[in-house]
C-alpha cells in the first residue's frame, strides 16, 4: 500500500510520500509480469506505421484471429464456406487501434458529428472512433441502434446521446464490421433518418461482396469498405 499522502502519475521507482507519479502497468507496484508479451509491446518505443504498413498489418491480425473457412449460414440466411467474426479483433488491443486509426483516417474529410451504426458489431468501433476523434482534435461523437427498443425507462432504439442531445440536422456515418447484403446497417440508417439525421455514408470494415453496394446504391447511399473478402481469400 502506498501512504495516503502519496499521488502517482508516471511510472518509475516506488515514489517518496507527497511526490507525483503515473502508476502505469509497467510499475512495480502493480506486480504485473515483466514477461507479459503485451505490456512489453505495449511500452517498447517504435516508429509510427504507414498507412499501407498498418492497413497489412490488421489485414494479418484480421488474418488470424477473425476469419475462417467452414460452412457456416450467415444473418441473411445465405450459406457460406467462410466466415469473418470481428469481435476478436475489434476487442484485441492492437486490433482496435489500428481499426480505429484506418476508419478514422478514411473518414476525417466527410464533415461527420457522430458515428455509430447496430448492436453489437458497430459498438466497440463507433467507441474507439470516438476516442481517437478527440485525441486527433476533431470530436465525433458516437451512438448506436438497439436492434429492438429497451420495454421500460425511456425506450429508446438509439443509444449513447445525452439529454438535450439530438442526431436532427447532424452528419451521420453508419459503421459496420462485416458487411454481406447490407440489410443490418439499414436497419441503422432508418433509425437515424427517424431520429432527424443526416446519412453521410455506411462505411464497414469488411464488405463480403455478396450485394451490399447493390443495395446500398439502390437507396442512394454512398458505401465504402475498408477490405473486401477477396483479400482474405486470395492463396
Amino acid at each position: 500500500m502506498l501512504p495516503a499522502t502519496t499521488k502517482v502519475t508516471a511510472y518509475g521507482a516506488r515514489p517518496k510520500a507527497g511526490t507525483t507519479m503515473v502508476l502505469t502497468a509497467r510499475h512495480r507496484l502493480w506486480h504485473v509480469r515483466a514477461s507479459a508479451d503485451r505490456l512489453r509491446r505495449a511500452f517498447t518505443p517504435s516508429k509510427t506505421l504507414s498507412k499501407s504498413a498498418s492497413r497489412a498489418r490488421l489485414a494479418e491480425i484480421i488474418r488470424k484471429r477473425s476469419f475462417g473457412r467452414g460452412e457456416i449460414t450467415l444473418a441473411s440466411g445465405r450459406k457460406s464456406d467462410f466466415y469473418f467474426n470481428l469481435k476478436p479483433t475489434m476487442l484485441d488491443p492492437e486490433g482496435v487501434a489500428l481499426l480505429a486509426e484506418l476508419t478514422y483516417e478514411a473518414l476525417k474529410d466527410d464533415r461527420l458529428d457522430y458515428v455509430g451504426g447496430l448492436e453489437m458489431g458497430a459498438v466497440p468501433l463507433a467507441a474507439a472512433i470516438a476516442q481517437l476523434s478527440w485525441i486527433k482534435g476533431h470530436p465525433i461523437a458516437a451512438f448506436f441502434v438497439r436492434k429492438k427498443p429497451k420495454e421500460h425507462g425511456a425506450r429508446l432504439s438509439v443509444e449513447g446521446l445525452a439529454k438535450g442531445d439530438s442526431l436532427q440536422g447532424k452528419r451521420v456515418v453508419i459503421v459496420e464490421d462485416v458487411t454481406t447484403t447490407g440489410g443490418s446497417a439499414l436497419k441503422a440508417v432508418e433509425a437515424v433518418r427517424d431520429a432527424g439525421g443526416e446519412i453521410a455514408l455506411v462505411f464497414t470494415m469488411v464488405d463480403r461482396e455478396e450485394g451490399a453496394s447493390e443495395t446500398f446504391a439502390a437507396a442512394g447511399i454512398p458505401f465504402r469498405s475498408l477490405y473486401r473478402a477477396g483479400e482474405f481469400l486470395k492463396g
